[in-house]
C-alpha cells in the first residue's frame, strides 16, 4: 500500500483548480459589487394618498419590489391591512418579485425609478 503523501494531482489539474478559484473569486466580487449598487426611487402620491415629506430614496438595486412596498408602508405608517397600491410611471403595477434593477433598467425616467402609490385602485 502506498502512502497518501506520494499521491499528487497531475500538473494539469492543479492549474485548473487555481484558475477555477480565481474565477470564483472574481464572480464573488462581482456579486458583492452588484449588491452595493443603489437606485434612486422617487415616490409620488396619487389621489388621496398622503404626500411624503421626502420622496427620493436610494434603494439597493438587487432588492425585490416587495422590499420597496414594505419600505413605503413603513415610511407612511401603513399596516399590512391598509390598502396601498403601487405603480411604475403611472402605467402598471409591478410584480412583487420583480427586481428593482430590472424595473430601473426598463422604466427609468431622468435616472429615477418613479413609484406612484395610492390608497385606492387608480385604474379599474
Amino acid at each position: 500500500m502506498t502512502d497518501s503523501a506520494d499521491r499528487s494531482l497531475p500538473s494539469w489539474a492543479s492549474s485548473d483548480i487555481s484558475e477555477t478559484n480565481e474565477e470564483a473569486l472574481r464572480a464573488l466580487q462581482t456579486y458583492k459589487k452588484k449588491d452595493a449598487d443603489k437606485v434612486i426611487v422617487r415616490f409620488k402620491a396619487v389621489g388621496n394618498a398622503p404626500i411624503m415629506k421626502q420622496n427620493f430614496f436610494k434603494i439597493t438595486s438587487s432588492n425585490r419590489f416587495q422590499a420597496v412596498i414594505q419600505f413605503l408602508r413603513k415610511e407612511l405608517g401603513y399596516k399590512g391591512s391598509e390598502p396601498l397600491h403601487t405603480y411604475i410611471n403611472l402605467a402598471f403595477s409591478p410584480a412583487p418579485d420583480d427586481t428593482v434593477a430590472n424595473l430601473f433598467k426598463s422604466f427609468q425616467t431622468d435616472n429615477h425609478l418613479i413609484v406612484n402609490y395610492s390608497t385606492t385602485t387608480a385604474w379599474g
